[in-house]
């Protein structure tokens, strides 16, 4: 028997209430698990921003020669992330501490809103309970954790470089590549990519993100002519304001080798596993822009950054968040109770739970033998599984666009009925043109 209008309202009414309910209880939870989880660092790299500029503005003295008292940190980021976080010279301490905070969570709200709402729209998901649920789990999530309490500029980052890979790049903006620019010229590592924009042959995009880094790079020159010279000559050389390269919390593969032997470890080696590391990124994100996959390409660049850096600490894994959640939109897209369905939420559920469990602390002290090889360095196994598995979508349209209505494309296109985008399935003996598509205090740094 058909519900009438106000049966309809009734049911949606409850609805709405378990959900509101569901999404208070989450977020006892995690407030929970954070009081007795999270390591409280007190905003110590954002004391260190502020203590620089104050020292810089308000002193008379030269940006990088602050170290913050009793410790060998000081400013490590080129002259024009100075000029952006001038503002912060002139507030107050706590001030600060809400801008930064304020930033992060509104920045990470919009990058984890573009990722999933696609998959919201597709699964008949209420939109604001998925992004209210996602908030709460990256509440948890170690790296964004250490992120807002370390006062880190990690998610910013991210933001701008997703703005333009998961916004700008696939409507064909002109303006594409401005973010990353910007980003990198805040912060060098996430110039790698502007060289995916060149692997991927975005030759655009790839001249507008070198216009704007080098532009901004030499406006900051213009303002502060000595510290860009201090900076460029001597500061960025200097690897001892950074931290110790076998640290635990060094999950690159830089760090792996240096726990093998923190007092010699292999540059050779290192140098060895990053190229073929590069290699295998360069093949997979030329995969992924040939099938118009931006999100995935962005995931995997995002991934492969975090491993070949010479320092990755662990709230610099922000990065692996896209391909997490880019774990649940392609599990989500396969069949229901398929194998693979469950293989890629599985997946993706192993590493957030290892991602917010601080395993890797457990080996801070001593990350010698076989287990503590394997252990110290779990988030290093994530990232490289990501890197390896994160599936490439076929024909996939730009996050948050994906069509409302029917798709006009038949069965065996490469949208369903929903007009997202799907996987290619392995060939079951059905021909090539005929196969079903189903559719990721530390130092500082």
């Amino acid at each position: 028997m058909a519900q009438g209008p106000g049966q309809a309202r009734a049911g949606r009414s409850g609805r709405t209430v378990g959900q509101v309910l569901a999404v208070l209880v989450l977020a006892v939870v995690v407030a929970w698990f954070l009081s007795v989880a999270a390591v409280r660092h007190g905003f110590f790299d954002l004391n260190v921003y502020y203590g620089a500029l104050t020292f810089w503005v308000h002193d008379g003295g030269e940006i990088y020669d602050f170290l913050k008292p009793g410790t060998q940190y000081g400013f490590t980021y080129p002259p024009f992330a100075a000029l952006v976080m001038l503002p912060m010279a002139y507030l107050s301490w706590h001030a600060a501490i809400v801008v930064s905070v304020t930033a992060s969570v509104v920045v990470s709200a919009l990058v984890i809103w573009w990722l999933l709402d696609p998959v919201a729209r597709r699964s008949g998901w209420t939109r604001w309970f998925t992004l209210a649920v996602a908030l709460c789990l990256a509440a948890a999530f170690e790296p964004m954790r250490e992120t807002v309490n370390f006062g880190q500029v990690n998610m910013l980052l991210l933001f701008l470089v997703a703005v333009d890979l998961l916004r700008l790049l696939p409507a064909g903006s002109r303006w594409a590549g401005v973010g990353i620019g910007l980003a990198t010229a805040i912060k060098l590592t996430p110039g790698i990519f502007l060289v995916h924009l060149l692997v991927t042959r975005q030759w655009r995009a790839a001249l507008t993100a070198t216009g704007t880094a080098a532009g901004t790079t030499l406006v900051a020159a213009a303002l502060f002519p000595n510290a860009s010279r201090e900076f460029w000559t001597s500061a960025l050389w200097n690897t001892g304001r950074v931290g110790e390269l076998a640290f635990v919390s060094n999950q690159s593969l830089r760090g792996v080798v240096a726990r093998l032997s923190p007092d010699h470890p292999s540059t050779l080696g290192w140098a060895a596993l990053v190229l073929v590391t590069l290699a295998v990124w360069a093949w997979r994100i030329r995969a992924a822009a040939a099938a118009g996959d931006h999100a995935t390409g962005f995931a995997l660049t995002g991934v492969v950054m975090c491993l070949v850096s010479p320092v990755t600490w662990v709230h610099h894994l922000v990065w692996l968040l896209p391909g997490l959640i880019l774990l649940v939109d392609n599990g989500m897209a396969a069949p229901a109770r398929s194998p693979r369905r469950r293989l890629l939420l599985v997946a993706a559920a192993v590493g957030y739970l290892l991602l917010i469990s601080r395993i890797v602390w457990a080996w801070e002290g001593e990350s010698g033998g076989l287990d503590g090889f394997l252990g110290s360095n779990t988030y290093v196994w994530i990232s490289l599984a990501l890197l390896l598995f994160l599936p490439i979508r076929r024909g996939t349209a730009p996050p948050g666009d994906t069509p409302a209505g029917p798709s006009p494309a038949g069965p065996g296109s490469a949208d369903d009925r929903s007009g997202v985008a799907q996987l290619d399935q392995p060939d079951r003996g059905t021909p090539t043109g005929q196969r079903h598509r189903v559719g990721g205090p530390l130092p500082v740094g």
